[in-house]
């Protein structure tokens, strides 16, 4: 109940401050194991991208967040703490098992906000959550929620988000004979550059 309340609520206040929509949903997964990746420019990224499913995903947030009132909030509305820089094994073991289990998880594979809204470089962490997930990863990225509401941004302001969803990342053509943390990255890397050949569209 907690989450369908969070989740309607981001979704009119994504209509009405933020003109939100979202291009290609026809790539978006409803049902089924998917890891879903986006980049990161805003606070409001989360919510931006959980607006565009129309059923329940997971999310993922630093552990530091989990304290006083967003400790009881975030697991309410399905949102796993981690720590993917840092080797966190428990929560990566988690995440592999919830897409195992036939759901759709969000992450950013920058790992932080960008200071400038361009993309970054991806965290290995996410790579090893691809070559052992077995699942579509979903790239997906996020125009405009920099301009509305940046790193050094004190509060929001109203514009536009556009969402474009692109077809499932393709690994197929990674080096023959990577293995261990050289593949993870080869992995991450292969998201970001999906991530950066999805434009903005009229």
């Amino acid at each position: 109940m907690i989450y369908w309340i969070a989740h309607t609520l981001s979704r009119l206040a994504g209509r009405l401050f933020f003109r939100h929509r979202t291009l290609h949903r026809e790539f978006l997964p409803e049902a089924g194991g998917a890891l879903i990746v986006a980049n990161h420019v805003s606070f409001l990224d989360p919510a931006a991208v959980g607006a565009a499913f129309r059923k329940p995903i997971y999310y993922l947030a630093r552990k530091t967040l989990f304290k006083g009132f967003l400790g009881w909030l975030l697991p309410r509305i399905q949102v796993l703490p981690v720590d993917l820089g840092k080797g966190d094994l428990a929560s990566m073991k988690r995440i592999l098992s919830l897409l195992k289990e036939g759901n759709r998880v969000l992450i950013f594979p920058e790992g932080t906000r960008s200071p400038d809204g361009t993309l970054q470089e991806a965290e290995a962490g996410i790579g090893f959550i691809i070559a052992k997930g077995e699942v579509p990863v979903i790239p997906v990225r996020i125009f405009g929620a920099f301009e509305c509401w940046g790193r050094e941004e004190r509060w929001p302001h109203p514009g536009r988000i556009t969402l474009v969803a692109g077809p499932p990342v393709d690994f197929s053509g990674l080096p023959a004979g990577l293995a261990g943390r050289a593949r993870y990255q080869a992995c991450a890397d292969q998201v970001m550059k999906a991530l950066a050949g999805i434009h903005l569209e009229a």
